[in-house]
């Protein structure tokens, strides 16, 4: 009886199935579920639910600004560890968002082959980034000196030869009714290994030019995602873009002066310590103290008659601070551009986060997300507008400790020696 009046009820030319009640209600849980988004007909700040997912990501965040802090403390070293931590964490959070476990169980040992492709990536990439670090720091050992200088003449060779095995290993585990799967996987390792890793890399890099080229960037990011939050959290009303309902205008220009203000003053803050200025030429943990260099010493400016005779005549600012500008107008402008692929990205694959690693957050991978995409730039910008582009003593010395072998580097000794003598003699 009631199967027929329902039936009755319908209109003629709407048909009923099961996908189709599913596709009502979920089109009807959408419409409930945009009127209830923050930007939709209130304030976040009128939401409990809010207040409390506030307060988790406010200790989640006190937690990691005091770990980072200790491991800055530590030094160079430390922190590309704790770098390459990351790094792991993030490749098994997206490894595990495309991993089946039914089609995994009939491919045993399918796992370690991505990670077999990482390792390989890893071994590439920092053995050049790490190249000169490594020769300096065996200098002092002769036999190591010479298996250190061998692994990195034929580096390239080795990192290729171990792709070429992983390749081969892909081949010869192909499956019939599983070649899709597969094949799905190597596009998904490869796309992590390039898009992720070799970006992510580009942080590592910084931190051996200097500490304030690793921790200003990486803080600035951190600055303009608090500032948005707390901007869109108590004044956002504007959507900014549908790829993330949750932000705003309010909160996108409210984020990006207080991120222009904090890159100008946290540049002169930073740039006092000789310990975050110095870059580290080798992978030990000491101290270093160096020549600061230009960028890093104050210039005085002359304030105008004009300006109340309370303030000081003239104001002491570092060089560099015109480059933090150009770092904080990057990270407020372009690096959120990369929070917004991540979010168009977890759309694509229907997920709210990457991982559950940090309470209020996500995973690792959602904190990383702008992190990527300002290290590269801020490498870029270093390499292109800060590094000093003539030749200087260092270089050159560089270049003969990383190129020569010890046998050539004494020849070499001999003809300088032989040719400052000649030299001396004309003199007289």
């Amino acid at each position: 009886m009631n199967t027929r009046a329902t039936q009755g009820d319908r209109s003629p030319g709407t048909p009923s199935t099961p996908r189709l009640r599913h596709r009502r209600r979920s089109s009807e849980f959408q419409v409930l579920s945009d009127l209830n988004r923050p930007n939709g007909s209130h304030l976040l700040i009128n939401d409990k639910e809010k207040y409390r997912s506030m307060m988790i990501r406010a200790y989640s965040s006190i937690w990691m600004i005091a770990a980072a802090a200790l491991v800055i403390y530590l030094g160079h070293l430390y922190i590309w560890a704790m770098v390459v931590i990351i790094q792991i964490v993030m490749v098994w959070e997206l490894f595990n968002l495309r991993r089946r476990a039914n089609e995994d169980s009939r491919l045993p040992g399918f796992r370690l082959l991505n990670w077999h492709f990482f390792f390989t990536a890893m071994l590439f990439v920092y053995g050049r980034i790490l190249s000169q670090q490594l020769v300096n720091t065996m200098m002092s050992d002769r036999i190591f000196y010479k298996l250190v200088s061998g692994l990195l003449k034929y580096q390239m060779v080795i990192c290729y030869f171990l792709y070429i095995a992983g390749f081969m290993w892909f081949i010869l585990t192909l499956k019939t009714k599983m070649y899709k799967y597969q094949f799905g996987q190597y596009a998904w390792t490869h796309m992590i290994l390039i898009v992720v890793f070799t970006q992510s890399s580009f942080i590592a890099a910084n931190i051996f030019e200097g500490i304030f080229w690793f921790l200003l960037p990486a803080t600035l990011i951190a600055v303009n995602d608090v500032a948005a939050y707390i901007f869109g959290f108590f004044f956002g009303r504007t959507p900014l873009i549908k790829l993330s309902p949750k932000k705003t205008w309010e909160g996108f220009i409210g984020a990006s002066v207080t991120t222009m203000v904090s890159a100008f003053v946290l540049a002169n803050i930073l740039g006092h310590f000789q310990w975050m200025t110095c870059p580290r030429k080798d992978l030990s943990t000491g101290w270093l103290q160096c020549d600061p260099g230009p960028l890093f010493k104050p210039e005085y400016y002359t304030l105008p008659a004009w300006f109340p005779h309370w303030l000081p005549h003239e104001i002491a600012i570092l060089p560099v601070q015109w480059h933090a500008l150009c770092l904080g107008l990057f990270a407020s402008i372009i690096a959120p551009f990369g929070g917004f692929f991540a979010s168009g990205f977890k759309r694509a694959l229907k997920i709210k986060d990457f991982g559950y690693s940090i309470p209020g957050h996500g995973g690792f991978t959602d904190r990383m997300d702008c992190q990527m995409v300002m290290g590269v730039f801020a490498y870029i910008y270093h390499q292109s507008f800060v590094v000093a582009c003539d030749l200087s003593v260092e270089m050159v010395l560089d270049q003969i400790l990383s190129n020569l072998s010890f046998e050539e580097q004494q020849s070499l000794y001999m003809k300088l020696g032989q040719v400052f003598y000649e030299r001396q003699l004309k003199v007289h």
